[in-house]
């Protein structure tokens, strides 16, 4: 991997399948990574991650890193706090969507219109954390 001299983010989004907030920390992280700060974000494979890999791995020790979780089971904290310390960000998205009724969020495969709006305000939350950090 290959790093500029900006500062840069590092985002380890849930690789859950088992629910629709796991695909909605997904798809938020994409927006983040390809529309909302992609000069300041990269992504870490959270399988690979957890799987050894040191390129993953050495970025997060060096680098802020945000987590986002789809639940409170924090696979994506737990894991890189595990291997590389502290994250600077912890985002769970089952906390932020507490007042949206699950029944309206719609199939893990393919987000319906309700789900992406919640997947894009999730990822102008996630673009704020980027902003702080790079502030700081």
């Amino acid at each position: 991997m290959t790093y500029h001299s900006k500062k840069k983010v590092g985002i380890v989004s849930c690789s859950g399948e088992g629910c629709v907030e796991g695909t909605i920390s997904r798809v938020a992280t994409r927006l983040v990574l390809e529309e909302l700060r992609p000069e300041n974000t990269v992504t870490i494979c959270l399988p690979l991650f957890l799987a050894g890999g040191t390129e993953d791995r050495a970025f997060a020790k060096s680098y802020p890193t945000i987590t986002v979780d789809g639940c409170g089971k924090l696979c994506a904290k737990i894991g890189t706090e595990r291997y590389s310390g502290k994250t600077a960000s912890s985002i769970v998205i089952t906390d932020l969507i507490r007042n949206c009724s699950r029944s309206k969020l719609r199939s893990r495969r393919r987000l319906d219109d309700k789900t992406l709006t919640v997947a894009r305000k999730i990822a102008v939350k996630i673009a704020q954390e980027v902003d702080n950090i790079i502030e700081q």
